[in-house]
C-alpha cells in the first residue's frame, strides 16, 4: 500500500513537471548577426514568434498552470519567471533582427 502511494506521488510529480512551460531564453545578440542573410533573418523572426507564443502560455492561467498551482505552487512561480525572461529576451532579439533587416534593406 505504501509503495502504491509513493508510485502515485512520483507519477503526479512527473505529470506536473511535464506540464510546465519551459520556453527557450534566446540570446539577444550574436557575433554572427552581421553575416545573416535576409532569408536567415526571416527564419529567425518566425522562430522568435513561436518562442513568444510558448512563453505567453506560461504567463496565462491555463488548465495546466492552475493544476500545477493547486498541486505544486512553487512550479508556477518558476514557470512564470522563466516565461517572463524568455519573452523579454525574444522581444529584444526581435528588435535586433528588425534593425538588422532594415539596415540590409530586406524585403519581407
Amino acid at each position: 500500500m505504501k509503495s502504491l502511494r509513493v508510485t502515485g506521488c512520483i507519477a503526479a510529480t512527473a505529470l506536473l513537471l511535464s506540464a510546465c512551460v519551459s520556453p527557450e531564453v534566446v540570446q539577444t545578440r550574436s557575433v554572427e548577426d552581421g553575416d545573416l542573410t535576409c532569408e536567415e533573418i526571416k527564419v529567425q523572426l518566425v522562430q522568435l514568434e513561436q518562442i513568444r507564443e510558448e512563453a505567453s502560455k506560461g504567463q496565462r492561467a491555463s488548465g495546466e498552470n492552475v493544476a500545477a498551482a493547486i498541486l505544486f505552487w512553487p512550479a508556477v512561480i518558476g514557470n512564470y519567471q522563466n516565461a517572463k525572461q524568455a519573452l523579454e529576451a525574444a522581444n529584444k532579439r526581435n528588435d535586433v533582427l528588425v534593425a538588422l533587416a532594415k539596415k540590409k534593406r530586406c524585403k519581407f
